[in-house]
């Protein structure tokens, strides 16, 4: 991953992605949908949808809060909500930025599609290995290997 610029790189870049998904989201608000922050979608068991991540927006995470800050999901909901609220709202994943209530499924499903197919781009540039897996599982391994892939510490984790 190229030491301590390549993480600040990949996480430059996930933002980047970031910020293209809501730019996508102002230019047509109407097929966007809109969060009406009640944090139901956050409950994924009630809900009944599971949150799928990738590797670079973990690392995202990690960097902005730190690695030491990375929480466990215990249940089905994310462990970054409290209450209705989310926690990492400006670090939230691309899939919590992606959905809106009342939002276009095509136009959402198009938006995933190209915000997963640069992010697949990150982990081949950056050398980490690519996964698209569902938030637990990915938190759960998130310590042991994603940083480590590129054989670099994760930003915050105090190694290295």
């Amino acid at each position: 991953m190229g030491g301590p610029e390549g993480f600040r790189r990949l996480v430059e870049e996930v933002a980047a992605i970031y910020e293209w998904i809501e730019a996508r989201k102002q230019q047509d608000p109407a097929r966007a949908g809109r969060c009406q922050a009640c944090g139901a979608c956050c409950d994924f068991a009630a809900y009944e949808h599971r949150l799928f991540v990738t590797p670079p927006e973990l690392v995202f995470l990690a960097a902005r809060l730190g690695a030491r800050e990375l929480r466990q999901m215990t249940d089905g909901r994310c462990p970054y909500q409290q209450g209705a609220a989310c926690t990492v709202h400006e670090q939230r994943f691309a899939g919590c930025r992606i959905f809106g209530c009342g939002g276009n499924p095509e136009s959402q499903s198009e938006w995933s599609e190209e915000a997963l197919r640069r992010l697949k781009a990150l982990c081949e540039e950056f050398g980490v290995p690519y996964r698209y897996q569902d938030l637990a599982a990915a938190l759960a391994e998130f310590r042991t290997d994603t940083c480590r892939s590129a054989a670099e510490p994760c930003p915050g984790d105090g190694a290295g």
